[in-house]
């Protein structure tokens, strides 16, 4: 059960920008799986999974503890960095997002 339900919309606003803002679709190069890619710095990456792409991620599907709070693909991760360096994910906040 949630502690805390955002219900003005302001703060709405404030959950769609901190959790949605500036994401861009990049999808795996070796499975194809689909997520949602934010880089705030070189070093800071952002990464929103469906529940289709934990399906259709071989890594992922791999493990059996489900117990992960952030999961990791080295070939996503590479399929993010080979995007970011082509210049379709941008780096850098934007208004602190």
């Amino acid at each position: 059960m949630p502690s805390f339900v955002p219900l003005s919309p302001e703060t709405l606003e404030d959950q769609r920008l901190y959790t949605s803002a500036r994401l861009v679709q990049v999808a795996c190069l070796d499975c194809l799986a689909t997520v949602g890619v934010k880089k705030n710095s070189e070093h800071h990456t952002s990464i929103q999974w469906t529940a289709e792409a934990r399906a259709a991620c071989p890594e992922l599907s791999r493990r059996t503890s489900g117990r992960e709070s952030h999961p990791a693909c080295p070939r996503l991760a590479a399929s993010i960095d080979a995007a970011a360096r082509e210049g379709a994910v941008p780096i850098g906040a934007e208004d602190g997002y």
